[in-house]
């Protein structure tokens, strides 16, 4: 049916909480009629009323490109999700996250819908291929994943399931495209695309806090400031809803049988059964007051320290030499020794340097020295010289974490996860490299593509950091992903598909 997203001028979208008001609010500023249904009949006019107003405040902002009015018009209630649809040339469900549910309710649609009637789950966790599976037809079924609000997140991934027309999945796209949002498509596998590839930084700081090397607010912050992450990872659990990212955590670590990779901490289970779910009721990993987050204050750093600094990396001896620190060319007995690490500890660092690990604390050189420094800290260090070490990197006017020493620093190992997955993402074909990186950008808020920041940063890099973690730890989660190893070999970016056996067929 080529052409069918073009001839869409008239849909249904059953279910009018916020998300289902987002869908409605999207597809008819765009130029659709709605029909609008619930099983609360008031919800429905609650909703037409709701997407008005929304329409009246585009306006009055010079956002919308025709009289609001034009948009109300095209608001149409119906009387339950399974009225007769003669003309409805595409039903978008957006009920509650239930199996039984929406299986019943498209077989209900099924029943007095025409047949050529397209019908499109909104489902975030549940598989599409299920869904569909006892509908007489399961073509006409196809996953349209929405992110709340709809209005704003332009992203919606396109999830066609195993038994999907195949026409449907380009023509979801383009009808996605017309609507003015970004389609991605999606393998109707655990989590989809954006679920899955926010794993890898949700998982590897409750790893990191498991580990006990620093505090939830230590974490975040060396996310934002190092990474550019404009949440940190508890503080993106708070506001989602530990409740909530605990179920999709387990969900998809038990959907791809146990992959190590994906495997949830225990952290979450007791803390969840404690009501410590985040902002939505005022205590998680933070405290919340009236939905405002309570911030811990950093500690006040030690002065400069009037001694000898030593450290054979030359851009942080060029810093802190600019910032008034004694920095000597040589690893003295009395002076401060700070190694870089990548991908190992600072006891691992220092015992292959042959230095006396009481004097020597390690510095995490990711970003450059030019943003928040990150300072580790080992058992046999002593505490003077933590302190001198401390006072050398806060005298260059960064902000500095000070967190105990760990197989590899806290941004290493957050970037090398969210890396990672991604590259085990495009590994499995359950999406292209450009959508990955489209997805995880603007569902997740990421200051780039995963597979892009991979590149950016440097392949090798990421695999030496993956390599360290799992030869240090002997845990599989940091097996890297072949698609990672390959491209490093071939000296391929992590972005490029490369050849296939189907370019050979052309």
């Amino acid at each position: 049916m080529t052409g069918w997203a073009g001839k869409v001028g008239r849909i249904r979208v059953i279910g009018t909480g916020v998300m289902g008001r987002g869908i409605v609010q999207l597809a008819a500023t765009a130029g659709v009629t709605v029909e609008l249904a619930d099983v609360q009949p008031d919800a429905v006019a609650k909703a037409i009323e709701f997407v008005g107003g929304m329409a009246d405040k585009l306006a009055a902002k010079g956002k919308l490109d025709e009289d609001p009015q034009a948009v109300k018009d095209r608001l149409v209630p119906v009387d339950a999700p399974d009225a007769p649809a003669e003309d409805v040339d595409l039903v978008i469900e957006a009920v509650r996250e239930d199996l039984a549910t929406k299986r019943s309710l498209f077989a209900s649609l099924e029943r007095v819908c025409p047949q050529e009637t397209v019908f499109a789950t909104n489902t975030s966790s549940l598989s599409v291929t299920e869904i569909a599976a006892e509908l007489g037809d399961p073509g006409r079924l196809v996953g349209l994943h929405f992110f709340n609000p709809v209005p704003l997140m332009r992203l919606v991934e396109v999830v066609p399931g195993t038994r999907t027309h195949d026409w449907l999945p380009a023509e979801a796209l383009e009808l996605v495209r017309a609507w003015g949002h970004e389609p991605v498509l999606a393998k109707d596998a655990p989590g989809f695309l954006v679920n899955h590839a926010g794993r890898g930084l949700g998982t590897e700081a409750l790893q990191i806090l498991d580990e006990a090397l620093a505090e939830p607010a230590d974490v975040d912050r060396i996310a934002r400031d190092v990474l550019g992450l404009k949440l940190g990872p508890f503080e993106l659990l708070d506001l989602t809803g530990l409740d909530v990212s605990h179920a999709v955590l387990e969900s998809i670590w038990s959907g791809f049988h146990g992959d190590p990779r994906l495997r949830p901490s225990w952290l979450t289970r007791p803390r969840v059964a404690a009501g410590l779910f985040g902002r939505k009721n005022g205590e998680g990993f933070y405290r919340h007051v009236e939905g405002k987050q309570q911030n811990p204050d950093e500690p006040a750093a030690p002065p400069k320290p009037t001694g000898p600094v030593f450290t054979a990396d030359e851009p942080l001896a060029r810093v802190l030499s600019a910032a008034g620190v004694h920095v000597v060319s040589d690893a003295y007995p009395d002076a401060v020794l700070l190694v870089p690490l990548y991908g190992e500890s600072t006891v691992e660092a220092a015992t292959r340097g042959g230095l006396p690990l009481s004097r020597v604390a390690g510095v995490d050189p990711l970003g450059g020295y030019e943003r928040r420094l990150t300072l580790s800290v080992h058992p046999g260090l002593d505490p003077a010289v933590g302190r001198a070490a401390w006072g050398a990197l806060a005298a260059t006017g960064n902000p500095v974490t000070v967190v105990r020493d760990g197989p590899a620093p806290i941004a290493q190992r957050l970037l090398a996860s969210i890396v990672n997955t991604a590259c085990f993402i495009a590994g499995r074909h359950l999406a292209t490299p450009s959508d990955i990186d489209t997805a995880v950008h603007l569902g997740l808020g990421y200051p780039r593509g995963p597979l892009a920041w991979g590149d950016l940063v440097g392949g090798e890099v990421v695999l030496r950091i993956l390599r360290g973690l799992e030869a240090s730890t002997g845990d599989p989660r940091y097996r890297p992903s072949p698609w990672l190893t390959e491209r490093v070999a071939l000296g391929l970016p992590l972005t490029a598909a490369g050849t296939t056996p189907a370019d050979l067929l052309t």
